[in-house]
């Protein structure tokens, strides 16, 4: 395997530099272009909701209540995602979405060794996501007074708008795109100077095939 020098190696690439700066350039633009084209910015507004004492009129809790209330999170996790619910969401904001597509946007998780249950909602437009949020957090209230005939439900936090969306990060993706150009460039060039047999310079006579130069014929520019 032939020697490779590295200091030849790197005034190589220190020659090349442009062209990986160009490759680098290219690449972050080809790659936002690609980013803006097929991803939407999506926006996610989340409401949380706690399990409370079902005995309106008495401040204590016991333990049975307690194991009732967390035995029922995921219970009413699915009952939030139903048709029952969402459609009604769906008619009381006059969306323009069928119950899969508002269900594919929705997603509930239990917070561990709680009795919270957070709701999580996703939209292009972040006011829609949290009007979307509130909305569920209220109809879910209402049909669970009317299915268990209990009012042991309370909503802890409103949803607000986002600012900043949740399936983009244009910082980190400029980063990996600057990382493929260096990659793809550098491996380019490389393999350039790997593969490169010319002889360019008196050195690389002396040094490639074992020969001595004896003189140096000019190149003159005929005018």
């Amino acid at each position: 395997m032939e020697e490779i020098d590295l200091k030849e190696l790197f005034d190589y690439f220190r020659s090349k530099i442009i062209w990986i700066a160009i490759a680098v350039v290219l690449v972050v633009g080809i790659g936002n272009i690609y980013t803006i084209l097929t991803r939407t910015p999506m926006y996610k507004s989340d409401t949380t909701i706690l399990l409370v004492s079902a005995n309106s009129g008495d401040n204590s809790y016991n333990t049975s209540e307690l194991q009732l209330n967390k035995n029922l999170v995921g219970t009413y996790s699915e009952i939030i995602k139903s048709r029952k619910v969402l459609e009604q969401v769906i008619e009381n904001l006059g969306l323009n979405y069928s119950y899969g597509a508002l269900k594919g946007n929705v997603s509930v998780a239990s917070v561990q060794n709680t009795e919270i249950i957070k709701v999580s909602v996703g939209d292009a437009n972040p006011e829609m996501a949290t009007r979307i949020a509130n909305e569920i957090a209220d109809v879910f209230t209402t049909e669970i007074q009317k299915l268990y005939k209990l009012n042991n439900v309370s909503i802890v936090d409103k949803a607000v708008d986002s600012v900043k969306p949740y399936n983009v990060n244009y910082f980190k993706d400029n980063l990996i795109y600057i990382a493929l150009g260096l990659v793809v460039s550098c491996g380019l060039i490389f393999i350039n100077f790997y593969f490169d047999t010319t002889i360019k310079t008196s050195e690389d006579i002396e040094n490639k095939l074992g020969l001595t130069v004896v003189g140096i014929v000019p190149k003159v520019e005929v005018e």
